[in-house]
């Protein structure tokens, strides 16, 4: 790993502020919506045990791949793995066209979250009004609107815009030492008051408690298809949640310290990213429970996929409180829910940005500039298409779910099966090993690495795309 001649790079100003950082690109939307919905589908804490067993394995070695791979060439993704082979700069163009798509699309449900919080601030002041009378109306009216999902689309991009352009340490540093301890201290506020609410116990045992009965078959027998769909849910779950393969964790690991230590910052990363995602089925889970009985909602119905779950139930499920403890709880967590977005946002701007300035040499700023007008740009399609552009669909689907598909179902694990093939066949796991031994006295999860890096990640990362295609195009009957 030569790394010589390389121009002053940014830095993290400790290992901590390295791990809040990665962490904070890790919690974002899909621990919020995503990880509660697939919980309650997929057997409470039979997929949380699955998906945990995931993440300390699969996510691991995906992990410490990325950021020694950034950290041994003090490179963003676009320019990473060219450093090692020049033939190999494909895998790194594709690594960066995953974030470059997902960002736009992220500041459009950013917008719709700061709507939403909006909206709950005026019901602050007027707990009486009828804002949000009709959740469902009101989520597709805001969203079908002309101009306004995009409106709110260019605040939340300005925001992040706005961190992006104060650097690594003053500005990605610094936002997250505010945003990451209040994220946890309203989580937890919100967990509180939730396990007080009467009959909360049951909707927690639904969400804790492993259903073992979900994975057998009407005539009682156990079904190897189901808990196929469960591993490869909770799979799909871990890329989008650990902010794999999207660039970022190569572009964080080039700001990091030769000293500091690789295992031991992703073992951390781990721990932050599964706790906001628990918290988030804590915080969810019980309260949608207890509006499923009393409302006589099939409960599987009341855990509707994607925004539905956010936009839709959780506001008729605030609407079931008095009003002005509805505004209270509804404007909290919307605020929760903008730091998750905004923290993952500026993670994806940045690795965009790092591999701008890493393969033209321009000034941060410049390149900061010229992407928020290119995102602007690329938003317009995600921010109007329930709207005026409605009616144009690549593929049969709206402008947001085909960038979402061609992202989380396509391109990311064949990126994350590229570096898989790239570190097992072209640097050899000799080489991550020796960048995580220049600050750690030994790697302790060597054998697990070797293993996983070279046999079972690969298969496993075919699996999910496989399935993840077949899901999102409805082929053969597969769903997750």
């Amino acid at each position: 790993m030569n790394t010589t001649n390389k121009p002053k790079r940014a830095s993290w100003s400790t290992s901590f502020a390295f791990t809040l950082a990665a962490a904070a690109s890790a919690i974002g939307l899909g621990n919020l919506w995503r990880f509660p919905y697939l919980a309650a589908q997929y057997g409470g804490g039979s997929f949380i045990l699955i998906y945990l067993v995931l993440v300390v394995t699969l996510g691991f070695t995906l992990m410490v791949s990325e950021i020694a791979i950034g950290r041994a060439t003090q490179q963003s993704q676009l320019t990473a793995f060219s450093r090692f082979r020049r033939s190999w700069g494909i895998l790194g163009l594709a690594a960066t066209i995953v974030p470059l798509l997902i960002v736009p699309y992220y500041c459009v449900i950013g917008g719709w979250v700061l709507k939403y919080f909006v909206t709950y601030v005026q019901l602050l002041f007027h707990p009486g009004a009828d804002l949000l009378a009709n959740p469902d109306a009101f989520f597709g009216s805001f969203i079908s609107a002309p101009f306004a999902p995009y409106a709110y689309t260019l605040v939340f991009l300005g925001l992040s815009a706005l961190v992006i352009l104060l650097g690594v340490k003053n500005g990605i540093e610094k936002s997250n030492l505010v945003l990451m301890p209040l994220l946890f201290l309203l989580a937890i506020a919100i967990c509180v008051y939730v396990a007080f609410l009467p009959g909360a116990a049951d909707g927690i045992s639904f969400y804790l408690l492993p259903n073992l009965s979900f994975f057998r078959t009407a005539t009682g027998s156990f079904s190897i298809a189901l808990l196929a769909k469960t591993v490869l849910g909770a799979m799909g779950q871990m890329f989008y949640s650990l902010s794999i393969a999207m660039g970022i964790m190569i572009t964080y690991g080039s700001y990091l310290s030769k000293t500091d230590s690789i295992e031991r910052a992703v073992r951390r990363i781990e721990f932050f990213d599964t706790l906001i995602a628990l918290l988030a089925g804590f915080m969810i889970i019980p309260v949608v429970y207890l509006f499923a009985v009393k409302t006589g909602t099939p409960v599987q119905e009341a855990m509707n996929a994607g925004p539905g779950l956010m936009f839709i139930t959780l506001p008729k499920v605030f609407a079931t409180f008095s009003p002005a403890t509805a505004a209270i709880v509804g404007t909290f967590f919307f605020l929760l829910v903008i730091f998750a977005a905004l923290t993952s946002a500026i993670s994806l701007y940045e690795a965009c940005l790092a591999s701008v300035c890493d393969l033209l040499h321009i000034r941060r700023s410049a390149a900061a500039l010229a992407l928020f007008i290119l995102i602007a740009f690329l938003a317009v399609f995600s921010a109007l298409g329930y709207g005026p552009l409605v009616k144009v669909k690549p593929f049969g689907l709206p402008f947001l779910d085909f960038f979402d598909f061609i992202t989380n179902s396509v391109l990311m694990p064949l990126v994350a099966l590229g570096t898989c093939l790239f570190v097992s066949f072209v640097i050899s796991p000799d080489s991550i090993e020796m960048e995580i031994l220049r600050s750690d006295p030994r790697f302790v999860a060597r054998t697990l690495y070797r293993v996983m890096v070279r046999f079972v990640a690969p298969l496993l990362i075919v699996a999910v795309l496989v399935s993840e295609i077949c899901r999102a195009l409805g082929l053969f009957g597969w769903s997750i």
